[in-house]
């Protein structure tokens, strides 16, 4: 049990980049409970200058990331670990029982979960098993492949990472599925591509939240506004013809904003797929509704680009599974919180001289 009179030590990775780790910094330290230790592998990262003390880490790829993370923990005496991209969360999952093992509460899904997740194909392909609905979607392996799209207009990306919609790409027509075909062909041995469905308005982030024992806590959404500059990865006018899909053809960014709030008719269908995944901690479903109906287009599990967003209006999921599990405080499932519009802009920071110490000098 923790001592409530100090506050707990927490280490976020993947800091920078304003990806989900900057997200979960910023949802802590509304908190406002817990030191903040921080790692990046960047040495101007901006989040460096925003904890309690401050670590350059290797690259996940690297072969002592791990051990380097771990002699971080025990420098600091972290009790709990987050990372803050999937790299990260690829390889701490290949080594959660050793950081388990060293006391450390790592809220993450189970491998299956992650394994399943982190490939779009795999994840259109178990959904559609269970019967929940997606758009139609092919893996690409090949040229021939792409000759058998008879259906417009479409998204092509990658398979396999593509964070904040990187590499993807919207066709209309055969000949453009081709052209960005060939291309991405040239980059990845397999990519998916997906019917496009819904309008710009119809777009939703869904968080749904377990504790680590697979208990449902509560759920929560985003009705993404996608046709900003920043909201926005790509805006093309339709010329498929079909109208219901409005004059505008639009991809996100990896930057939500919108309206918050709990939204039922996408969140319970939500709560029902990640059951069936059998998540646990934070899992984050992208989803349009058309027609009433949720299609979900991918499933990340891990913490979103929206969990400060979420914070700010009272669902703040790293705190949740803190208190709980490290501070002994029971859940109320789905608890009440706020709603309303958020909107986020751009900040600048000017980096001098970052306190920070290189981690795998204490190997």
């Amino acid at each position: 049990m923790h001592n409530k009179d100090s506050k707990l030590t927490v280490m976020v990775t993947g800091i920078g980049g304003g990806g989900h780790g900057e997200q979960i910094l910023k949802a802590l330290r509304l908190a406002n409970r817990y030191k903040i230790i921080g790692g990046d592998m960047s040495p101007i990262s901006k989040g460096l200058m925003e904890t309690d003390a401050s670590y350059l880490l290797p690259p996940a790829k690297d072969d002592c990331y791990i051990e380097s993370v771990l002699a971080v923990c025990k420098k600091e005496k972290v009790r709990a670990l987050f990372h803050g991209s999937e790299p990260e969360l690829n390889v701490m999952s290949l080594h959660r029982d050793k950081i388990k093992n060293a006391g450390i509460f790592l809220p993450i899904s189970p491998k299956k979960v992650i394994e399943i997740c982190m490939d779009k194909v795999k994840t259109s392909a178990f959904l559609h098993k269970l019967g929940f609905n997606i758009p139609k979607s092919f893996a690409i392996r090949s040229e021939e492949d792409l000759a058998k799209i008879d259906f417009f207009p479409v998204v092509l990306k990658p398979s396999v990472g593509g964070g904040a919609s990187a590499n993807t790409m919207l066709a209309q027509s055969p000949k453009e599925v081709e052209m960005f075909g060939r291309y991405l062909l040239g980059i990845y041995s397999e990519f998916i591509i997906q019917e496009y469905v819904g309008t710009p308005y119809s777009e939703f982030t869904v968080g749904v939240l377990h504790s680590m024992d697979g208990e449902l806590i509560n759920s929560i959404a985003v009705n993404r506004s996608i046709t900003s500059s920043l909201g926005s990865r790509l805006k093309v006018l339709n010329k498929t013809g079909r109208k219901e899909l409005g004059e505008t053809l639009a991809i996100s960014s990896g930057i939500s904003q919108g309206q918050i709030g709990r939204f039922p008719s996408v969140t319970e269908p939500c709560e029902k797929i990640a059951k069936s995944l059998g998540a646990c901690g934070a899992i984050n479903i992208q989803c349009r509704l058309v027609d009433d109906k949720v299609y979900v287009f991918e499933v990340n599990p891990r913490f979103s680009g929206t969990t400060s967003l979420r914070a700010m209006v009272g669902y703040n999921e790293p705190d949740i599974l803190i208190r709980h599990h490290l501070m002994g405080e029971p859940f109320e499932s789905h608890f009440e919180y706020s709603s309303g519009f958020i909107t986020r802009g751009l900040e600048e920071a000017l980096i001098k001289n970052v306190d920070f110490y290189d981690a795998k000098s204490l190997l």
